[in-house]
């Protein structure tokens, strides 16, 4: 029989995501086969899956712990902000249609019923399903017809680890408020906490931790401490953290409302060589070698920003100095001429001038496109390998794409401008692909290049979090009171 054990978090970025990658590791490392599964996620960082479907970010780091391809059932519900109010919502790894809050609030009902189906499937084939919550399970306004939180867990009669962050303080009210304010039977289901990100002392924590215990009748399972410099690819917050050796390249890449997939800068910021720099609204674009347009997940909009921002004419000026730019995805789109959304794909339909420095125009189709590539692309007179993936719903054409980037065996992409300054490309994670980050830096720069391997850093890290969880908490115990307690329904 399957088992199903969810973290859910007393608040956004208390630890959930990497306290469940460590324990599907950690499981896996055991001979279990285990699968992680997050009902619904909200997020502009997503991932493809090898049958072309699109789920967060997070549950395909959580399946690589898992020694599993990521799968649509792991994330049955994206929703992909384009507005305050609005997102693109996603079931099964397929777009459905943009909807109000509002709106989406009446289709939970629907959405449910795609829950429990991808919960189902994946109990079928597991010994393990590892849960993600979303956000925390105390908000008030959301818990009717809640399917990311206590509402899948009272729906599937799983056991439930509520996790907390100490380094931002208020841990022990976080934990007992967020406790308190749950239903008898929500609260009979939480076998535990987890504080995460403890440094110092734990012997004046025990004291707090002794309480809690006593206060809530719960058991503090076990306190993480703070791992430092740990890299795994975050789903929300840009991660600015970098270890700096011998500067070679500056890079630059202005931070846009939409800005999709930011993970594509991962490898860059954790190349010892390279100074990356996210520049926020109302900095001017730093003096630097290379700068990138990201991908957004509204390209009329934050090209509106780009120009609202100074930073158009700032790009403009970096090129005439002899800098470079890259444009990934929306960022490629927003280089050619011209943007049209005539179905109001990503916003209110319209049309937009582009910056005009690649011969390119892009149309939104109704169908995007979701694909795994490989091929090779054309720099520096040399030919060499490269990996990502692609989402979005653009479709460019124009004489500039003779001038293509990469050969994908099925279709040539991107485009790079007569005096070799500008490049475009759809392809998302292209600084992975040691071959081509090489490549690209040298285009961009670079001098001198160290050599690390960034499959090696993400596996690293998954096994270093992995540890960390089997010395500080009783996974034995965890597991077996799990397993007594809860059975999944019948």
């Amino acid at each position: 029989m399957t088992n199903t054990l969810m973290v859910q978090g007393t608040t956004s970025d208390a630890g959930k995501s990497v306290l469940v990658a460590a324990l599907c590791r950690a499981l896996h490392r055991r001979g279990l086969h285990v699968a992680p599964f997050k009902p619904q996620n909200m997020a502009l960082n997503s991932a493809v899956t090898p049958d072309g479907k699109e789920i967060g970010r997070a549950q395909a780091v959580q399946a690589r712990a898992c020694g599993l391809p990521a799968h649509s059932d792991m994330n049955p519900v994206l929703l992909k902000p384009n507005s305050d109010t609005g997102a693109q919502v996603i079931i099964h790894g397929q777009a459905l249609r943009n909807m109000e809050a509002q709106d989406y609030h009446g289709y939970k009902a629907t959405a449910r019923k795609a829950v429990l189906a991808s919960h189902q499937r994946l109990t079928q084939q597991y010994d393990w399903v590892v849960v993600e919550g979303a956000g925390s399970p105390a908000e008030i306004n959301l818990r009717a017809n809640d399917i990311a939180n206590m509402g899948l867990a009272e729906a599937v009669d799983c056991p439930v680890i509520l996790i907390a962050d100490i380094d931002r303080g208020g841990v022990f009210a976080h934990l007992v408020g967020t406790l308190e304010l749950l239903s008898e039977s929500e609260q009979a289901r939480v076998v535990g906490f987890v504080i995460n990100r403890f440094r110092g002392d734990i012997a004046l924590l025990q004291s707090g931790l002794d309480w809690l215990e006593a206060r809530t009748g719960k058991p503090v399972l076990g306190v993480l401490p703070y791992l430092h410099d740990l890299h795994l690819e975050a789903e929300d917050a840009i991660d600015t953290q970098q270890i700096l050796e011998d500067i070679s390249l500056r890079v630059a890449v202005p931070v846009l409302p939409r800005t999709s997939n930011h993970t594509d800068f991962d490898a860059l910021r954790l190349h010892p060589n390279v100074d990356l720099c996210f520049v926020r609204k109302g900095k001017a674009l730093p003096p630097c070698d290379l700068l990138i347009l990201p991908g957004s997940k509204s390209v009329r909009a934050d090209l509106q920003q780009l120009r609202d921002n100074g930073w158009a004419d700032q790009l403009k000026r970096h090129l005439r100095y002899g800098g470079k730019v890259l444009g990934i995805c929306g960022g490629f789109q927003m280089l050619g001429s011209e943007l049209h959304d005539p179905l109001g794909i990503e916003g209110p339909a319209g049309s937009s001038e582009g910056l005009g420095l690649l011969d390119i125009t892009t149309t939104l189709a109704s169908e995007k496109t979701l694909r795994q590539v490989s091929g090779h692309c054309y720099l520096n007179g040399k030919t060499t390998s490269i990996r990502g993936y692609e989402i979005h719903a653009g479709v460019s054409e124009g004489g500039g794409l003779e001038r293509h980037f990469a050969d994908l065996g099925s279709h040539l992409d991107g485009a790079i401008s007569e005096d070799g300054q500008v490049l475009g490309s759809y392809i998302h994670g292209l600084f992975d692909d040691d071959n081509a980050r090489q490549q690209l830096l040298t285009w961009a720069g670079a001098t001198e290049q160290a050599a690390y391997n960034y499959d090696a850093v993400i596996e690293t890290n998954l096994d270093r979090i992995a540890d960390s969880v089997e010395q500080h908490i009783d996974l034995d115990k965890l597991l077996h009171t799990c397993s007594l307690e809860f059975r999944p329904s019948l």
